[in-house]
């Protein structure tokens, strides 16, 4: 027998924001976290807006030591911290470096780049010949799995720990990889997510692709405009996400709080075949990703309320919509409601897949669909397939038993999880 899998522990560190209570009241009111940045227009960016979480140096410290921030330039790594210890927190456990080695809890914590600005610091410091000058934790905060190696040693994790990377899929994707580790039985606990840095050498490239919007420079909140006409490209985002799964059996016998049950998922891959590029998605791919997930999580496609979709406001919000429809069978009035955070957070990158995942989770404990900000003009492709009613610009109450999260990323690589409303 497959054990059943449910969170236990939300923790959230977005530009709109930073802590599950302030994040909760954000999404519910459509606060958009979108700003204008200076640095971004003095280094010479088309898009000079973009989403940064709110962390003071007081904030910082109450996360890491003061040795752990001594020489510290990495706000992947500091995000993923935060988050990951709020969401072990709000779990109900305690964060004690004095305990013993858990090894029935791991981590999968993925990311795309880790410590960049740490990188530059390094790379000019060899170059000046100071090697000697980059300090003990330069390594740590630049290696793919310094989230990991982090937060691993802070909660002090005995089972798997690691990180995922999987361009905008990794948060979803490592989700699902805990999700298959504690419904195998290999671990009881599975801390699980994704960050993103804040650094201007990371958005630098995509600016550079011009799939950034720089019409909205003097109005930033107006800028990130997931499915509407006027979409322009997407908005930069950072931060982190990070969710507690957990076997049903153990959540029960510490009597944890449970937001929801993880019923199952799909990853795949397009190959970048059929249409499907390094940038664009292989579409037949991403629909068998979707059936796949369905499949796995032993529901139909009529059951599905809600989707939280990938939906960057670029070009392909459509051909997304039109892969739900087609996978879903469901059109018109029939469609689910759907909405994208990140018409209120931009995009996160890496990031995103965890930090909608959080979103998504407190849709179905508190019962309600979050807004879709800047879409009251929907893209006329989109309104020829689907109700405009199904994408509210306003928050619903609403019965939510199932829901339905994707990601799909650069790589032509996607991911699917169906979430469902906890019942025994």
């Amino acid at each position: 027998m497959k054990n059943r899998v449910v969170i236990t522990g939300l923790g959230v560190v977005a530009p709109n924001g930073v802590g599950l209570q302030e994040f909760t009241n954000a999404i519910k009111t459509g606060k958009s976290g979108i700003t204008y940045h200076q640095n971004l227009k003095d280094k010479g960016f088309s898009c000079c807006i973009g989403g940064i979480p709110t962390v003071t140096e007081q904030k910082k410290q109450t996360y890491l030591s003061p040795l752990q921030l001594r020489g510290f330039n990495s706000t992947s790594i500091l995000y993923g911290c935060m988050a990951g210890i709020d969401a072990w927190k709000n779990a109900g456990f305690s964060v004690d470096d004095t305990s013993g080695l858990d090894y029935d809890s791991g981590l999968i914590f993925g990311t795309g780049t880790s410590g960049i600005e740490k990188f530059r610091e390094a790379i000019y410091k060899i170059d000046d010949q100071n090697v000697r000058r980059l300090g003990s934790t330069s390594v740590v905060q630049t290696m793919a799995s310094g989230i990991s190696a982090y937060l691993g040693g802070i909660l002090g994790l005995g089972n798997q720990v690691t990180t995922n990377s999987s361009a905008c899929t990794t948060g979803t994707e490592a989700l699902l990889m805990g999700f298959d580790r504690i419904q195998s039985g290999k671990a009881k606990r599975m801390l699980v997510g994704s960050s993103s840095d804040s650094s201007l050498y990371t958005w630098g490239g995509f600016d550079a692709m011009r799939v950034m919007s720089y019409k909205h420079n003097e109005t930033p909140e107006k800028g990130s405009r997931p499915m509407s006409a006027t979409a322009s490209g997407f908005v930069p985002g950072s931060g982190a996400g990070a969710l507690v799964l957990e076997s049903l059996e153990s959540a029960l016998a510490r009597n944890a709080t449970i937001y929801a049950e993880v019923l199952g998922g799909n990853i795949n891959s397009g190959g970048q075949r059929n249409g499907g590029t390094l940038t664009a998605p292989n579409a037949e791919a991403v629909q068998k990703c979707i059936t796949a997930a369905i499949s796995d999580a032993r529901i139909s496609a009529d059951e599905i309320d809600v989707i939280n979709g990938h939906l960057t406001a670029t070009s392909k919000d459509s051909l997304e919509i039109e892969n739900w429809a087609k996978a879903l069978n469901r059109k018109g009035v029939n469609f689910p409601y759907i909405n994208s955070l990140k018409s209120m957070v931009g995009h996160c990158l890496a990031a995103s897949g965890a930090i909608e995942s959080v979103a998504a989770v407190l849709q179905i404990k508190e019962q309600f669909v979050f807004p879709n900000i800047n879409c009251e003009d929907v893209q006329s492709e989109i309104a020829t397939l689907i109700s405009t009613d199904k994408i509210p610009t306003k928050i619903i109450e609403k019965d939510i038993t199932i829901l339905a999260k994707a990601s799909f990323g650069f790589g032509d690589v996607n991911a699917c999880v169906i979430f469902k409303k906890y019942s025994e």
